[in-house]
């Protein structure tokens, strides 16, 4: 079955575009407190996960645009990056299940440093155009769960009222696209909406008609 990315590709992007201008805005309004620059790559060691269509569109991206030895290169760097991620993973579902409060082990793993596999020797992002929406909003107040988080190298202080970006609904509106795709393909693993993965699971990851649930 030939699957057909493009309109929801195409509504993963308008959101991009939204989310980029909702950047410039607040960059507009607060300019001393926005300390984005060239080679300053706090927000590629952030531990986060994207949804299936993210998942989805980077992967697509990485194979159209990195080959040879820069592709072997990222997917070294993504297999190592995965197998550290997991154990950070795995040590805090041991320490959930073993009582430890769900908020406690929330912002520990907050405070988790893991390189991005995309970020090369120079600090710059190998596929900085196509880069997740969560590193788009990294630097401005965002929240998630209800608590208000930002970039430690801003100049937002703490306590003070900024526009906030609701990470929740973003992620909700992600989940909507995924859900979307999900049921247009007749896919049998609908829990794959649910579906959430590193940045360097996506770009490991065969998204064939076997993994989507189309193919036996």
């Amino acid at each position: 079955m030939d699957i057909n990315y493009a309109p929801f590709f195409k509504r993963y992007e308008e959101l991009v575009k939204a989310a980029d201008s909702v950047f410039e805005k607040v960059k507009k309004e607060y300019p001393e407190c926005i300390k984005c620059r060239i080679e300053c790559s706090d927000c590629c060691h952030a531990l986060f996960d994207l949804t299936l269509i993210e998942a989805l569109y980077i992967n697509s991206k990485f194979n159209e645009n990195i080959n040879g030895e820069d592709r072997e290169r990222i997917n070294n760097k993504a297999n190592s990056i995965d197998r550290k991620i997991h154990k950070i993973k795995r040590k805090a579902f041991k320490e959930l299940e073993a009582g430890r409060n769900e908020g406690e082990i929330l912002s520990d793993l907050a405070l988790e440093r893991v390189r991005c596999p995309l970020l090369d020797g120079k600090e710059h992002c190998d596929l900085y155009e196509y880069r997740p929406i969560t590193c788009r909003f990294y630097g401005i107040p965002t929240a998630i769960g209800g608590k208000g988080h930002t970039c430690g190298e801003s100049g937002f202080i703490k306590g003070e009222k900024y526009p906030t970006v609701n990470l929740d609904l973003i992620n909700s509106r992600l989940q909507q696209i995924s859900a979307d795709f999900i049921k247009e393909i007749k896919s049998k693993h609908i829990k794959l909406v649910d579906m959430f993965v590193p940045l360097s699971m996506a770009l490991l990851t065969v998204y064939d008609g076997e993994f989507l649930g189309i193919e036996e």
